[in-house]
């Protein structure tokens, strides 16, 4: 297994964005084996950029190895799902253009909680639309990240479906749709911090599909939401699966990111075969 960290680890969606080049240089620093991009941290999409931080990370001796997007297929309304579709493949050839093998993806979820207080509450599940099904939005999930496919083949990157909120967060939902598609191309970025309650029974029914795994950590105390979690249990549950990808950190703590990055970094170490 590889130890890597996520851009986000750095911004936690605060007003004043912190570079990716920053976290590059600091992910050399701390001797990690590559990083994880936020998309939404992108300073521009422009090609010279793009190699400037491909660029960059080579000559750090780091893997670009995700690109964590943001979508959403949950929608009654077809030009809304159409919308998140060609979003999402623009991504994939975002990343290719980066040399980057994987996206995180999401199913999206229904909205009708607004507050995000309230959906951790009740562990991000929420009540549908009123006239509409969970059945049908699992329908609509399917058909929107089969249209990817063709993309995520012809440019080389796996989309990593993660167990987020909405229909994914739960093992049962995300199994669901990883199934029901059963292509190489799709498979499960497992989030250790998405499973409020028995994460680790819950982690070991999506472990055997996972590609990336993200290791939430909340030094500090969370930005959210606090989980305390074995990473030894975690990293065995891994282990049993055969898994030998990325662990990517996401530093989600109220400490300072030059101070709960390295120690996340020192207690996963301690823990990784």
């Amino acid at each position: 297994m590889k130890l890597g960290v996520s851009t986000y680890s750095y911004w936690h969606f605060k007003p004043e964005r912190v570079p990716i080049e920053h976290v590059i240089e600091e992910a050399a620093r701390l001797e990690l084996d590559g990083i994880e991009i936020l998309h939404q941290q992108m300073a521009s999409e422009a090609n010279p950029y793009l190699q400037k931080l491909k660029r960059l990370a080579f000559i750090h001796g780091l893997d670009l190895y995700a690109l964590s997007i943001h979508q959403g297929f949950v929608s009654p309304e077809e030009t809304t799902r159409q919308k998140n579709i060609n979003h999402t493949i623009h991504c994939i050839r975002l990343a290719h253009e980066l040399g980057i093998p994987s996206i995180r993806l999401n199913s999206g979820r229904w909205g009708t909680v607004p507050s995000f207080n309230e959906l951790m509450k009740s562990e991000g599940q929420e009540p549908t639309l009123p006239g509409h099904t969970e059945d049908e939005a699992f329908e609509w999930v399917i058909a929107a990240i089969e249209k990817c496919l063709p993309d995520a083949e012809k440019y080389g990157v796996i989309l990593g479906l993660e167990n987020h909120w909405g229909l994914t967060c739960t093992p049962e939902g995300v199994n669901r749709i990883v199934s029901a598609i059963d292509s190489e191309w799709l498979k499960v970025t497992m989030d250790c911090g998405n499973f409020l309650s028995d994460p680790y029974q819950k982690l070991e029914q999506i472990a055997g599909e996972a590609v990336l795994v993200h290791a939430k950590t909340y030094y500090g105390e969370g930005e959210w939401y606090t989980l305390e979690l074995d990473y030894a249990k975690i990293i065995n549950i891994l282990k049993y699966v055969g898994f030998q990808g990325y662990i990517s950190i996401e530093f989600e703590g109220k400490a300072h990111a030059n101070i709960g990055v390295p120690q996340s970094v020192t207690m996963l170490r301690d823990v990784l075969p």
